[in-house]
């Protein structure tokens, strides 16, 4: 036990050092603290953005889902996260200029600047709050998870104990503090994950060994639709969907194209994104998948401690508290710059429209960082369903506000009622199977959220341009690049109907429907690298 706490402490205090060492001061400007003077390059931003986006639901939330569903749930975060990449180059890019150029810190700064709308602005920042901090409570819950399986530690003390350290150095040192903190913490997790998939297979026999014994008894872990016939092909598309819309749509991850040095530096994390994602979120669900063989009868949301439980019951104290490290990992690294993002939207666009104006000190951001943290202990008191299932609800509240974004950075013409008008419809529809209003025997919500949303936004627009006589779109340069085709292809192609119920031909373990993805992947980098070369006017400020 006292080794299992000296790793962890040991931990806590580097994360803690390298916040102190790279925090900004008491009194810095909003854009030192929340933006890190907009001077992040190609490593620190890769990342803070790979780590901001994998959270407790990388680490804890898919190793559950690995259980339940087995490989099934792979494609769907390896390939469906890295595609998502592309949105970086298609918004990304505007969101860095028109930020610099308008001195703009939050996500709704930049809708007010598009559309001119303080009530459009407001509606955004409501919409980021109100989604996020449900996802923010993901972070502490999944620490409570980890350290009362690593320590007996009970369960909400470990909520608090990781919720402290991280408001520790995000109060004092900002984006810079996060930054630098994120980058360590994601290099940890990846070592300690692989350290782990490593540790479980080799228990059992070696990876390949340890597959074939697991697909003996459970075969139905090896193909689509999964163990629980969750992932049928329209469920497939929904979540491959949910993805592409709604992460470049998390307030933290939007708020680091404000942050880039460079649009470089944007185009780079681009192309190492896929890579990463196949890599990162292939060890966690191998690692549920082949915990059944240590413990075979954990159901809902149990399974989310799979990985916690199976090293502590394998591993030495040590390495049990090192690979424990990794989830935690996880889990700061996205809390700090939800709570970070989430006070910057506070004290920006929610304070000054009760009268008062926009603080020039961080210090009001701070007190929100406090206050945001408590909301999302209160929320992890009692986890009211599955990591997953919680992830899936609040991403959709935030894909809504797509269509607002990339229509406001495109069309030459905008009106703030057509943005306005689609958020409503599309949180509406969203309100409506929440509560079960409506039901859905095909896709995901979202789709339907979705569709809803666009809809509105574009047959709104589409009668107020023609009531303004105003000039139409202009197509963008990517939309008629034969490389943006090729990537919608590559999606298509993701969308493999024809291998469905399929769990052989196993290859090195896995079935090689898994290794198509991973080809899938490769092949969208070597596109986008050609997407990214035919694309003129690259900037270097």
């Amino acid at each position: 036990m006292y080794i299992k706490i000296a790793v962890l402490a040991g931990y806590f205090l580097s994360v803690l050092v390298i916040g102190f060492i790279v925090r900004t001061r008491w009194k810095s400007t909003p854009e030192t603290y929340f933006l890190a003077d907009r001077k992040l390059g190609t490593l620190v931003l890769l990342g803070t953005m790979v780590a901001t986006n994998f959270s407790a639901f990388t680490v804890f939330g898919t190793s559950g889902a690995g259980y339940r569903d087995g490989y099934a749930f792979f494609p769907i975060m390896g390939f469906g996260t890295g595609f998502m990449a592309l949105t970086f180059w298609l918004i990304g890019r505007k969101i860095r200029r028109v930020g610099r150029q308008h001195g703009l810190v939050t996500p709704p700064e930049l809708v007010n600047v598009l559309y001119q709308s303080p009530l459009l602005s407001f509606l955004m920042a409501l919409v980021m709050i109100v989604f996020t901090i449900p996802y923010l409570a993901l972070q502490p819950m999944a620490a409570g998870y980890a350290l009362e399986a690593l320590l007996g530690l009970p369960y909400f003390y470990g909520c608090l104990l990781v919720t402290g350290i991280i408001l520790l150095y995000t109060l004092r040192g900002g984006l810079r503090a996060v930054a630098w903190t994120d980058l360590f913490q994601g290099l940890v997790m990846f070592v300690l994950l692989a350290a782990a998939l490593v540790i479980v297979a080799r228990h059992h026999g070696g990876f390949v060994a340890a597959n074939h014994a697991v697909f003996s008894a459970h075969p139905q872990l090896f193909s689509r639709p999964g163990a629980l016939g969750k992932y049928s092909p329209d469920i497939w598309f929904s979540f491959m969907v949910l993805w592409f819309f709604c992460d470049p749509m998390f307030p933290q991850l939007f708020q680091r194209f404000f942050a880039a040095k460079n649009d470089r530096s944007i185009a780079r994390i681009m192309l190492f994104y896929p890579v990463v994602c196949t890599v990162v979120f292939f060890m966690p669900i191998a690692v549920g998948v082949l915990g059944h063989l240590s413990f075979p009868d954990l159901v809902g949301k149990q399974a989310d401690r799979i990985l916690p439980l199976v090293l502590t019951s394998i591993a030495g104290d040590p390495m049990a508290a090192l690979v424990m490290a990794a989830g935690l990992a996880a889990l700061m690294s996205t809390m700090d710059s939800q709570l970070l993002t989430l006070s910057s939207i506070f004290t920006r666009d929610i304070v000054p429209l009760l009268g008062k104006p926009k603080n020039e000190t961080s210090m009001a951001g701070r007190i929100f960082v406090i206050l945001l943290s408590m909301a999302g202990l209160a929320l992890a008191y009692r986890p009211p369903a599955t990591i997953l299932q919680i992830a899936t609800q609040t991403f959709t509240g935030l894909a809504v506000l797509f269509p607002a974004v990339i229509f406001g950075l495109y069309f030459k013409r905008v009106f703030a009622l057509a943005a306005i008008l689609s958020i409503v419809a599309g949180e509406t529809a969203l309100a409506c199977f929440y509560f079960k209003w409506v039901s859905c025997s095909f896709f995901l919500p979202v789709i339907w959220v979705m569709a809803v949303t666009f809809s509105v936004y574009l047959i709104t627009h589409a009668l107020l341009l023609g009531k303004e006589k105003a000039l139409p779109l202009r197509v963008p340069a990517w939309l008629a690049d034969r490389y943006t085709w090729l990537l919608l292809a590559i999606f298509v192609l993701a969308m493999d109907f024809w291998a469905w119920n399929l769990s052989e031909p196993v290859f090195l373990g896995i079935p090689m429907w898994v290794g198509y993805f991973i080809v899938l992947s490769a092949l969208q980098t070597v596109v986008m690298l050609y997407l990214v070369k035919r694309q003129p006017g690259e900037s270097r400020n």
